[in-house]
């Protein structure tokens, strides 16, 4: 029999996404459509990539205007619109004052990499458990759980892992002197959507300066303002020498960012680089959202609608023998279920709802942070009713 997926899966792909059925064709704030006119609310933001949702008129607006006057302009050359994004950007991260652009969060990610070990002279990195920091070699030798890692070893060496909290064990590592880097989600995404201790991280940041090793946050799915701040790190009082940005950051256009400090010495030209990356397309993007997120107040609705959405979660399912947790910071919230999230997400789908898991048994919830608090309500109450009956 042949069933929706055999008839929409495109023929040519490649095989690597685990395909959910659906093909979406337009999307509008918060709700996408198929190709059947069917509507569903998107509380995966695609992978928190809509950080406005879906067909923002300002966000609209600022690359059909960008587009017609100048797509491609690589680093070599100044550009008005991306010189205005560095002076966004150094407003919301300052003191960090300089800024690599290029085209993904696995970029920026290996471009941290590089840039530790240009600055410190040491190839070492220590992560987290649980840490997902992309899928590319360097990115991946990041990454904690086998299942990204197992196909492609061995990958590159120096890449050490602590569990968070382990204050003894991060020491342990950092007094080698091989250490360059310590890189930390401060809420982990794939890794369950799992907030890390800010004590924990304060210490941390302390040791790192005490070895002489660089702090590095990976901000690609917090930032900015998905955890109801501009950016999750500020929450507990840190200063990174390292932010690592992508995803909501164009609202759906493709960019990265790594925000450093002139402090640490000079870049040699050629050192690294990116055809793509800074292009006023994506920079255009990445000012209107910057822009949005101010003028519609959208950093504290954040902060508010989050708040509220957990404490109807908690309130409703704390005591469900099928729920083991639920966390999170803002708009990026996970419900740890007691067996698979995976039925719960087909539920929801059928039911007009997108969700994403982390890890086996997390249902997360990455909404456009434009979504209506109706909207957030009909999700919670529709989650309750699948997980608890």
């Amino acid at each position: 029999m042949t069933t929706t997926a055999d008839r929409t899966r495109p023929v040519n792909e490649s095989g690597l996404y685990g395909f959910r059925g659906l093909e979406i064709v337009r999307g509008e704030n918060a709700r996408v459509f198929d190709a059947e006119g069917r509507c569903y609310l998107d509380a995966t933001s695609m992978y928190g990539a809509a950080l406005l949702g879906h067909a923002h008129p300002a966000l609209v607006a600022a690359v059909q205007s960008q587009a017609a006057r100048l797509i491609s302009c690589f680093g070599s050359y100044a550009n008005d619109c991306r010189s205005e994004l560095y002076e966004r950007l150094a407003r919301h991260l300052e003191p960090l004052d300089r800024f690599f652009l290029c085209n993904s969060g696995t970029e920026a990610v290996e471009a941290a990499l590089k840039l530790a070990r240009r600055f410190t002279g040491r190839a070492g990195v220590v992560a987290l458990s649980g840490a997902f920091h992309g899928r590319t070699f360097g990115a991946l030798s990041a990454t904690f759980r086998s299942k990204h890692r197992e196909a492609f070893q061995p990958l590159l060496e120096g890449f050490l892992h602590v569990r968070p909290g382990d204050l003894q064990g991060l020491e342990r590592h950092l007094r080698t002197g091989e250490v360059g880097l310590f890189l930390a989600e401060i809420v982990q995404g794939e890794g369950g959507v799992n907030p890390i201790d800010g004590a924990f991280l304060r210490k941390a940041r302390s040791l790192c300066e005490r070895h002489g090793v660089l702090f590095g946050v990976d901000e690609v799915q917090t930032g900015p303002a998905r955890t109801g701040c501009w950016f999750a790190y500020q929450q507990h009082g840190l200063e990174p020498d390292l932010v690592c940005l992508a995803k909501g950051l164009g609202g759906g256009v493709p960019i990265g960012a790594v925000a450093f400090s002139s402090r640490h010495g000079a870049l040699e030209t050629g050192q690294h680089g990116s055809t793509f990356g800074g292009n006023p397309l994506a920079c255009a993007a990445a000012c209107a959202v910057l822009d949005t997120l101010e003028t519609e107040g959208l950093v504290e609705q954040t902060r508010r609608h989050g708040e509220r959405l957990l404490h109807l979660l908690e309130g409703r399912l704390s005591s469900s023998s099928g729920v083991r947790s639920i966390r999170g910071r803002g708009l990026m919230l996970g419900i740890e279920l007691a067996q698979s999230s995976v039925p719960v997400q087909r539920r929801l789908q059928e039911r007009g709802f997108l969700t994403l898991g982390a890890g086996p048994r997390v249902l997360r919830l990455l909404p456009p942070l434009t979504t209506p608090w109706e909207a957030l309500e009909e999700l919670g109450l529709a989650i309750v009713e699948e997980v608890a009956g």
